[in-house]
């Protein structure tokens, strides 16, 4: 279980431990579970509010007229809203608390998406997308860094990617919204529609516990052990994990920036993560989706038939990262991370050959839908859930609020710098060239992958740490063989 790294003995200690653990097993098994999923609707909200726009653009530009630009910035707003957001949130997580950034980002999806659907001009459409961006931006950093605080060691994996299949949901969500009202061209009710899950998001806020980590940093101990007594299946588990949080927030002694400044290992972890999250958006899937009709159209689909089409690629997307969900904490997160960067790869070079020879007719359809469908499956297999599972990982606790929090903003802020240029690279690039480039980003993220990504599968985050502030390659910081709580175990064994 996560946490549980102190040393535990073999032989009859051990089964009595066991057998405490069951006499002291905890109301309920899925607690953790339950509360992830609650925070995990953050994701679905995520996905919706970047979805819709795809179908509604379309008729949004009939109404008021935009050009390309403005289409540009009409999408890509969402983006800056996001970035500002994550910085704000690195400061509300680590003052207030990961619930209370959970809840400020459920009423910013309500005051955005009311702006949104009720827009009467291009720029309060905008201010409205700003407003979403924020609580995006609270969102995609509490979210994944609430989980993996809170869930099992041996279900951290699992239950992160559940926040990013909840994105999947929520895009196909918007997607098949979209399509059902595309024929009537209403794109205020295509915007308005997330206000539903919004409100049930900000509800689920209000139920689930604080962080027992975010507890102990604050000096609420008491708190902390009741949180992770309801969390845990047994009473030993939830005193061995706070006796090994408690150990490593007293083995800091600085945090945040000041921890930036001392720490080299650290400074390595915090690099790694900005990495991850700006190649993550470099790959090209989100432009893709944002822009997959205009796309679509360009490769001569009607505007009803890209939509649809569209739609298809949101269920692959679902798909795929539901697979992922199991594999991840079964194969690993290094083995499946470097075979998604090799499937978008591939992909996105044979999409670029299909448009540069202007296939038409069914078998261009058939080959352009095709490629899309495997650069997607590829995609959400790793280059999507890991790079968020792995930047909650492999940072140390007093620097995580600064470092997701600069990681979420870089995504953010390369999201909004390709949202906002990728219909004019097509038009001065051409179309192959600019998914040319964007398949060399995916090589690139496949190099970084082979040399820096740890193996996390199984290892605690406290062990997780200790490897790193000891200055093992970060390739190697997953390696519970040479963890102290490995060491500790083999030495007691030896005794």
């Amino acid at each position: 279980m996560q946490g549980t790294v102190c040393s535990e003995t073999t032989g009859d200690k051990n089964d009595t431990n066991q057998n405490n653990d069951s006499k002291n097993a905890g109301p309920w098994l899925g607690q953790a579970s339950l509360f992830a999923l609650a925070a995990g609707l953050a994701g679905l909200m995520f996905g919706l509010d970047t979805g819709v726009i795809a179908g509604a653009l379309h008729f949004i530009g009939l109404e008021f007229k935009t050009s390309t630009v403005m289409d540009e910035w009409i999408v890509s707003t969402l983006m800056l809203g996001a970035a500002g957001g994550a910085l704000l949130a690195s400061f509300l997580a680590r003052e207030w608390g990961r619930r209370v950034t959970l809840f400020c980002a459920a009423v910013l999806f309500l005051v955005g998406t009311a702006a949104c659907c009720l827009a009467h001009s291009v720029l309060m459409l905008m201010a409205g997308r700003v407003v979403l961006g924020l609580g995006v931006g609270l969102a995609a950093f509490a979210a994944p860094l609430y989980i993996s605080e809170i869930t099992a060691q041996k279900d951290r994996g699992r239950m992160i990617s559940l926040y990013q299949m909840a994105i999947t949901i929520g895009m196909l969500m918007a997607y098949f919204s979209d399509s059902l009202l595309a024929g009537g061209g209403h794109w205020r009710w295509m915007l308005g529609i997330p206000a539903i899950p919004a409100i049930l998001f900000l509800l689920s806020t209000l139920m689930v516990p604080y962080s027992p980590r975010w507890l102990v940093t604050q000096g609420r101990h008491k708190e902390a052990s009741r949180v992770l007594h309801m969390l845990r299946d047994s009473s030993d588990k939830a005193k061995r994990e706070l006796k090994r949080i408690r150990e490593q927030v007293n083995k800091d002694n600085v945090s945040g920036f000041a921890l930036f400044k001392t720490s080299a290992p650290f400074r390595r972890s915090f690099f790694l993560g900005l990495s991850l999250q700006a190649l993550q958006q470099l790959t090209g899937i989100n432009v893709l989706l944002y822009y997959a009709p205009k796309v679509l159209e360009r490769a001569h689909f009607g505007s009803s038939a890209a939509i649809w089409a569209t739609t298809l690629l949101g269920v692959v997307n679902l798909v795929a990262t539901v697979a992922a969900l199991f594999l991840i904490d079964r194969w690993g997160r290094r083995p499946l991370l470097v075979t998604s960067c090799i499937i978008a790869s591939l992909s996105l070079v044979l999409f670029g050959f299909v448009l540069k020879l202007q296939v038409e007719g069914p078998l261009g359809a058939v080959l352009i839908i095709g490629t899309l469908v495997a650069f997607i499956l590829g995609y959400a297999l790793g280059e999507g859930p890991l790079p968020w599972t792995l930047c909650s990982e492999i940072q140390p606790l007093k620097g995580r609020s600064l470092a997701i929090g600069c990681s979420t903003f870089v995504n953010w802020m390369t999201n909004w710098l390709i949202s906002s240029v990728f219909l004019s690279c097509m038009t001065v690039l051409g179309d192959s060239n600019t998914f040319w480039i964007l398949a060399g980003f995916n090589v690139v993220f496949l190099v970084v992958a082979l040399i820096f990504v740890p193996e996390t599968k199984g290892t605690s985050l406290e062990d997780i740490e200790d490897n790193l502030m000891q200055g093992k390659r970060l390739r190697d910081i997953g390696d519970t063989a040479s963890s102290p709580t490995a060491q500790t175990v083999g030495t007691q064994a030896v005794a």
